[in-house]
This record gives structure tokens, C-alpha cells and sequence, in this order.
């Protein structure tokens, strides 16, 4: 039986409170290990001889529902599976989709290259954090073996992405994994005319593997109990992705079929699943109508259980919609997405610059940065610390006070008689009933900014600086 709270693996635990795993409690150890950012391990007294068996019983609790699978290597290593849930609203899920885009090998062997660079090198500034691709995806269109050897060697040298050889001849996997020996590569795929040679290949090399059962979930399945009983576990599932009509409807039905029988213990399929958007390459004959039906594809299977995908289209219209999607979903629900509170610098401020405050709500920050960044405007950026909730949320709710501006304000060092020449705040529009209370409590100016911070250049212009009284 899964165990989901900190109380249930509280009570595995030696409950020493020692602090040798960096918390002050047992209690707030156990709940790190709910959510996965300790280990076991970290626990020092439980892994002494005579707690061997609680350690061993919480540690098959814990263990999570799907089984993780790793690809690659190092630091650019992919997870991907590993969750306990059907809906993240229930806990989370952990290991986010990769994407995977292709390169193959009847390329020219410097556009490869170029293809290759283009993929590791895409990224996208959002809230925070580079949204990025994740892997390359090895296709032989040659049907020769030397041939994708050369174009797997290629990509080898070029980056360090995770890479997925993909061929249903055994002959060909083979020559890939001679020419990517310790990276760790996914093999694509095992069906049921290769299966045999796919899985001593797999074996051999102790590498991960891909069962391909279009449609055909038993088969699936079989599979799957059948490389297992062979001495790996290291398997995704690929149900087949048809793009198009009822066969995309049974598509989806399929993923979800095989998650929630993973999900509700059936070990023998409970394994990251993969979804191949790009399919709608071989449904549409035109490239614009394929690059937007495997977009919308990719889009349906990252919310519905796709741990892995393999792509096409590299275009920024296709990519960033796969992105922005992803990283929506794995956003943890039950965490507000923050910045660390503070005092930020915009561009080169002086003692004649604005102050301006904010919340350390990620979007907000980020917005209201952008905005006087981009305007070139030079100030001091407060985010105060109000548990990552917006301004107007926060202002209702109480996380954005007078109180807390000041507290905020000492805590940063930042002393508004000293450092400015105006000793003046500038609030966010949707705060403007804190204005007296800051005053009060801060002993500063207090000037009420817009509602909307793309509006800050013109107030600017017209309210800046503020007139001596």
C-alpha cells in the first residue's frame, strides 16, 4: 500500500531528531520524503543494521506508483515516469514530459549538425526559468546500419542531450549503441516480430527500451511481462499515437487505460509511457497543417499522461506551445510559484531612482520587471514576501500589509532616508489602501503607482520625480 503523508512515514523513521539529514525534526524529514526532495538515505540512523527491515518497508512505500526510468547521462540525465496520481491536484506530478526532436540519417551531415545545435541550444525566458528541449531522437531512414552508426556518432559528439535510437531493426540499434556506448541511449522500439533481439540488446547493454503495441494493449502488456521476467525493467510503453478521428479518441483512451492501471497497482504495466506527435507528419501531406496537428497532439498527451514524446517540427510557432503547455502542468498545484523576497535592481539606479513595490509572486515580479526593463527605466524593485500571491489577492487577503512592507524593508538593508534622495514608496495601484498605514509605519512617502505596471512608463512621466512638499 502507497503511503502519501508525513505522519504514515513518520512512523518507519527512528525518530532520533539528530538533524544529521539537514531538518530539525523527524516530522519534517518524513515530509520532504512525500514530496521528494530528500531521500531515504539522507536519513543516517535508519540505514544502521538494526533498522534494516523499517527501512526496507518505507522504502517500498515509497517507492513511487509508475516506475521511474532514467535516460542519459550526468547532469543531462531525463527521468521520466516515477508518479503516484492520475490528477496533480492530488499531489503533484514529478518528472516533467521530455521532448524529444528528431534528426535522421540521410541528413547532410552539416545541416545535422545545425539540427542538432538548434535543438540543445532552444530556450525560452518564462517566469523565472529557461524553458527547454530535453533530448534528440535518432531516426534511420537509411535502413543502413553503418550509415546511422556515422549520424548517431554525429549527434554523440555534438551535444550532450540524452539521445533515442530509433529503428526496428535489430542490426541497426545495434551499430547505434556501438557509437553511443556509455550515454545511456533509449532504444525504439521492441514489437512483436524483434522483440527477442531488442531485449538481449537491451540486456546487454543495460539500457532502456521502448515496446511498441499499436493499439493492442494485451499485446502491450505482454510484452512488458515478458522483458521483465527477462531481467529488465528499464521499459516505456508506447500504445501507438494515431493523429487523426476516432483513432486519436482511442489513442487517449489507451493512455489513460494503461496509467490507471499502473496507477491502481497492476505492476506488470505500470511503466512511462511514450507518445509519438510525430505521426501527424505521416497524416498530413502539408507541413503547416502537420506542424499544427502535432502540436495539438503533443499538447493532448502532455496533459494526459505522455512522460516522453518523439517531435518534428522545430519551428518556434510548434515548440513554444509544447513548452508553455509542459511547464503549466508540472507546475506543483500546491505551491505558488515565488521569487525570493527582496530588493532587486533594474537596470543602474541611483539615490534619485524610484522605489517600487511589489509581491514575490513569480508572475507578477517577472511581469512588472519586464515592463520597466524593457522601458529602460532605472529603479529599485521591492518584491515583498507574500507567500508567492498576487497584489490584489494578497492585499484582501492579508499576506501584503504595512506591517510586512516595513519588515521587508528592514530586512533587506535598504534604509529609504539614507540610500534615496526622495524617501519615497511607490505602491502598486491595486494596494492603494495600504498608502496611509505605509506612511505610518515607515515614516516614508508614499505615492500610488498603476494598476497595471505596463502603465508605470507614462505615470512615470508625469509623476516622477515627486515634487517636494
Amino acid at each position: 500500500m502507497k503511503i502519501n503523508s508525513p505522519l504514515e512515514a513518520y512512523k518507519f523513521l527512528p525518530a532520533t531528531n539528530c538533524g544529521e539529514c539537514g531538518e530539525p525534526t523527524c516530522m519534517a524529514f518524513a515530509a520532504h520524503l512525500i514530496d521528494r526532495s530528500h531521500k531515504l538515505t539522507d536519513c543516517t540512523p535508519i540505514l544502521e543494521p538494526k533498522f534494516k527491515k523499517k527501512y526496507e518497508e518505507l522504502d517500498a512505500l515509497l517507492a513511487p506508483e509508475i516506475r521511474e526510468v532514467e535516460i542519459g547521462v550526468g547532469d543531462k540525465i531525463a527521468k521520466i515516469g516515477g508518479d503516484d496520481v492520475l490528477y496533480r491536484h492530488k499531489l503533484t506530478f514529478f518528472n516533467q514530459t521530455q521532448l524529444a526532436y528528431d534528426v535522421w540519417d540521410t541528413m547532410d551531415e552539416k545541416d545535422l549538425v545545425e539540427r542538432v545545435k538548434y535543438i540543445q541550444d532552444f530556450k525560452k525566458f518564462y517566469v523565472g526559468n529557461f524553458l527547454t528541449v530535453d533530448m534528440v531522437a535518432v531516426r534511420c531512414a537509411s535502413n543502413d546500419a553503418k550509415k546511422f552508426a556515422a549520424a548517431v556518432k554525429k549527434v554523440v559528439e555534438t551535444t550532450d542531450l540524452p539521445i533515442i535510437l530509433c529503428s526496428f531493426d535489430p542490426e541497426v540499434l545495434k551499430a547505434g549503441l556501438e557509437a553511443s556506448k556509455g550515454r545511456n541511449p533509449l532504444l525504439y522500439a521492441a514489437n512483436k516480430d524483434n522483440w527477442k533481439e531488442v531485449a538481449d540488446l537491451a540486456l546487454e547493454y543495460d539500457v532502456p527500451v521502448t515496446l511498441f503495441a499499436p493499439n493492442d494493449l494485451d499485446l502491450l502488456k505482454s510484452l512488458a511481462k515478458t522483458f521483465a521476467a527477462m531481467g529488465t525493467e528499464k521499459l516505456v510503453l508506447d500504445p501507438g499515437t494515431f493523429p487523426t478521428g476516432k483513432q486519436l479518441k482511442q489513442t487517449f483512451t489507451n493512455f489513460v487505460k494503461v496509467r490507471r492501471a499502473g496507477i491502481d497497482g497492476d505492476r506488470e504495466i505500470a511503466y512511462p509511457i511514450m507518445a509519438v506527435p510525430f505521426t501527424a507528419w505521416m497524416a498530413h501531406d502539408d507541413p503547416v497543417s502537420a506542424s499544427y496537428w502535432e502540436t495539438v497532439v503533443a499538447s493532448v498527451f502532455t496533459i494526459r499522461y505522455g512522460d516522453i514524446m518523439i517531435l518534428h517540427s522545430t519551428e518556434p510557432y510548434a515548440v513554444l506551445p509544447e513548452l508553455h503547455i509542459r511547464d503549466t502542468i508540472y507546475t506543483d498545484p500546491r505551491k505558488p510559484v515565488s521569487v525570493d523576497p527582496g530588493m532587486y535592481k533594474v537596470g543602474e539606479p541611483t539615490a534619485d531612482s524610484p522605489v517600487l513595490v511589489t509581491t514575490n509572486f513569480a508572475l507578477t515580479y517577472y511581469t512588472v520587471e519586464s515592463d520597466i526593463a524593457s522601458n529602460k527605466i532605472d529603479c529599485f524593485l521591492w518584491a515583498i514576501d507574500t507567500d508567492g500571491i498576487g497584489v490584489e489577492a494578497a492585499v484582501a487577503g492579508g499576506q501584503l500589509t504595512a506591517a510586512k512592507i516595513k519588515k521587508g524593508i528592514e530586512e533587506s538593508g535598504f534604509d529609504l532616508k539614507k540610500d534615496t534622495s526622495h524617501n519615497t514608496i511607490i505602491l502598486p495601484g491595486l494596494a492603494a489602501r495600504l498608502q496611509g498605514d505605509v506612511e505610518d509605519e515607515t515614516g516614508a512617502n508614499v505615492m500610488i503607482g498603476p494598476a497595471d505596471s505596463g502603465r508605470i512608463p507614462g505615470w512615470m512621466e508625469k509623476n516622477w520625480p515627486p515634487q517636494k512638499k
